[in-house]
């Protein structure tokens, strides 16, 4: 298999551990000292002791909904929705691996909006 098809799978573990509460399979996943960034909220989350201690303390993990995988090289750009029981996110998750496992992770989440009616006779709703 080729490492692009490596590193979907591994993200596909990454939905699955996070969907079952099993957050410890995130330390096979992760490099020690990946980086976690989450630019709407500006902040990084380095090394694996920083990920675990944020990860032990959500006071909700979501239900991660895949829509798409999209990857080359190094890189994994998954989207999803995340439901955290009431709130539901629309989110992009951008990966970098190194080695099989990932180095980075950018994630950009906005909750979903009714489309404005101006835009409706040029756009679809699905």
């Amino acid at each position: 298999m080729d490492g692009t098809g490596s590193n979907e799978k591994v993200v596909q573990r990454l939905i699955q551990c996070i969907n079952d509460r099993h957050i410890e399979v995130m330390d096979e996943l992760f490099h020690d000292d990946a980086v976690m960034h989450w630019p709407q909220s500006g902040e990084y989350v380095r090394g694996a002791e920083n990920r675990r201690g944020i990860y032990n303390a959500f006071p909700q993990l979501p239900t991660i909904t895949p829509r798409r995988l999209t990857s080359g090289g190094n890189l994994v750009v998954a989207e999803a929705s995340l439901d955290y029981g009431g709130p539901v996110y629309e989110t992009v998750f951008i990966f970098e691996f190194r080695d099989g496992r990932i180095a980075t992770e950018t994630a950009y989440w906005s909750e979903a909006f009714p489309a404005p009616e101006w835009r409706s006779q040029w756009a679809e709703i699905g």
